[in-house]
């Protein structure tokens, strides 16, 4: 009996050990079945012809235009073809072969390689299940999900960041003898700027730190300050060619931004700059000072899709809920001040020195989700050194909170897969037509040119928001959506003359005109008399080729039919 006695303590030992063995490698299984599910669900929204607002302007737009030109082609009624485009080079490949499926599967594996950069990383510092969690909790962000869906490049420039950042951490973690990462490093963030602007936030702020760490950590300044300049200069030798491209074609590497400096003639006489973020959002929006300033936080809990109001993407409020408790965590203390401040840096420049939209600081959501699976290990740590019913009730409600909100991210991508139907074009019920009718109002007028008018046939487009790429017919946009070129037309509806010689100069033979939106701008800014003479020569001048409920097709004449007597 005394023997057995003393055997006690180490059967509940083995049994302490034995139960979360068990419990890990049921999560360990729970999270891979959660994350392939997730995989194949989304492979499936990719398996669908692209009807996102911004590849059909410019991502997949630009890029055919470049093939049906055969080779770089300028576009400069469009600005958005003077983005840096490394990752829209990526689509031309499969848009040589007539595939635009494709390149939304090459979006979604830059989702999934930031994924895996999150899971090595928490693997290395935590443990496997906490790194898989990590990777479940970035690709079911909602933003990151949808995004996952398009051929945009928002998830490149995500995954070269966030492999830059590493890079550096990795290179200091080495007490800084391997250089190898810092010029990884700094490729990567070249890869970064070379795809969308934003980057160079990251890079002004991964510049700095990299003299201010080094010089810290070594005592050493005049070595930080070369590193800097290696970093610079390994950033700006890849990304460069687009800003050399840029500044030979408009005199403005960062065209179309900052035009204002870089070409002030332009603007001489020209129209004031618009009104700032606050007056904004408080004149359409009533926002207090209060709720513009909190805006980088509202964004993980009022996030919304399609709403300029609210931020144009949805977060989820656990990379914000368990991010103090990162601070409980010792793995990863050096690390979690580097990360949160590149975090604070990127959610407030963009915020409030371009847009408040949430796919503008994308690049932070990977460390934030760091953040966070070091959060909800440091307060598991800190509940598991507590006794009693505090230790069972912070467990439970711990698990509780982490699975509602991950389970939030689950349930968007079911009402997000219900929206696009994406089961009837798979499996051939659907055309493609049919499919794309159904979700692009402005795609039957865009069929109709296709099928009816002739192939010299030049297209101008109002309202449509610049999505041109489903047209074969050469196309142009307007900037404003085309409303000061609609502005200009009724001005000179006064004669005729001068209102053929207007829409001449177009250098169009057809217009498509989404027609809300063109009767609304029409009723919002002229007189009655204006609109009734405008509408009568249009009548006289523009031929109705095509309309529908949405839409419709004008043939532009050059003399008004005469009518018999």
């Amino acid at each position: 009996m005394k023997k057995s006695f003393s055997k006690l303590p180490s059967l509940i030992l083995s049994q302490e050990n034995f139960w979360p063995s068990r419990a890990r490698r049921f999560a360990y299984y729970a999270l891979l079945f959660t994350l392939f599910s997730h995989i194949l669900i989304v492979g499936l929204l990719c398996a669908t012809p692209p009807i996102s607002r911004d590849a059909l302007i410019h991502h997949l737009a630009i890029p055919n235009l470049w093939l049906k030109h055969g080779g770089f082609y300028e576009t400069p009624w469009a600005s958005c073809s003077y983005f840096p485009m490394n990752v829209d080079l990526l689509y031309l490949g499969s848009l040589y072969f007539k595939n635009d499926i494709l390149p939304k599967y090459i979006h979604f594996a830059f989702g999934l390689g930031t994924g895996l950069l999150i899971y090595f990383y928490l693997k290395q510092r935590l443990t496997r299940n906490w790194g898989l969690l990590g990777m479940l909790i970035y690709i079911t962000t909602p933003i990151v999900m949808r995004l996952s869906t398009t051929a945009y490049v928002d998830l490149g420039l995500t995954f070269f960041t966030t492999a830059s950042l590493i890079a550096f951490v990795k290179w200091r973690d080495d007490g800084y003898k391997n250089a190898k990462w810092l010029f990884i490093s700094g490729a990567c963030m070249g890869l970064a700027a070379g795809s969308k602007y934003n980057a160079l936030i990251a890079c002004v702020f991964l510049n700095l730190m990299i003299i201010f760490h080094y010089s810290r950590d070594t005592g050493k300044e005049l070595p930080a300050l070369k590193y800097g300049l290696i970093f610079f200069v390994v950033t700006l030798i890849i990304a460069s060619p687009w800003y050399i491209k840029n500044y030979l074609l408009t005199s403005n590497p960062l065209y179309p931004m900052f035009d204002k400096i870089f070409n002030p003639p332009h603007y001489a006489g020209g129209q004031g700059g618009g009104i700032g973020l606050f007056q904004k959002r408080e004149m359409m929006y009533g926002e207090t000072l209060w709720e513009i300033l909190l805006i980088p936080i509202r964004m993980f809990f009022q996030g919304k899709d399609n709403s300029d109001q609210y931020f144009y993407g949805a977060l989820n409020p656990i990379l914000i809920v368990m991010l103090p408790f990162a601070f409980f965590n010792k793995e990863i203390s050096r690390d979690r001040i580097f990360f949160f401040s590149f975090s604070l840096f990127f959610l407030v420049i963009p915020v409030f020195l371009i847009a408040p939209s949430v796919r503008y600081i994308l690049p932070v959501i990977p460390f934030l989700v760091i953040l966070t699976v070091t959060g909800i290990r440091g307060l598991v740590d800190r509940l598991n050194n507590s006794r009693g019913l505090i230790r069972n009730i912070g467990l439970m409600g711990t698990f509780l909170v982490t699975v509602i909100l991950i389970g939030c991210n689950i349930l968007y991508l079911k009402n997000y897969f219900n929206i696009v139907r994406p089961i009837g074009y798979i499996l051939n019920q659907e055309t493609k037509d049919e499919f794309l009718s159904r979700h692009l109002g402005s795609y039957p007028a865009m069929l109709y040119v296709n099928e009816n008018l002739a192939a010299d046939a030049k297209i101008s487009l109002f309202f449509l928001a610049g999505r041109g790429y489903y047209l074969d017919r050469t196309y142009r946009l307007h900037s404003g959506y085309g409303m000061g070129t609609i502005k200009d037309l009724v001005q000179a509806s006064d004669t005729s003359s001068a209102f053929v010689a207007c829409f001449r100069s177009l250098g169009s033979t057809h217009l498509i005109v989404r027609n809300d939106l063109f009767e609304k701008y029409l009723r919002d800014n002229f007189t009655t008399e204006k609109i009734e003479r405008f509408l009568y020569l249009t009548s006289q001048y523009w031929e109705n080729l095509y309309q529908d409920v949405g839409y419709t097709v004008f043939r532009l004449k050059l003399q008004a039919e005469r009518k018999k007597s």
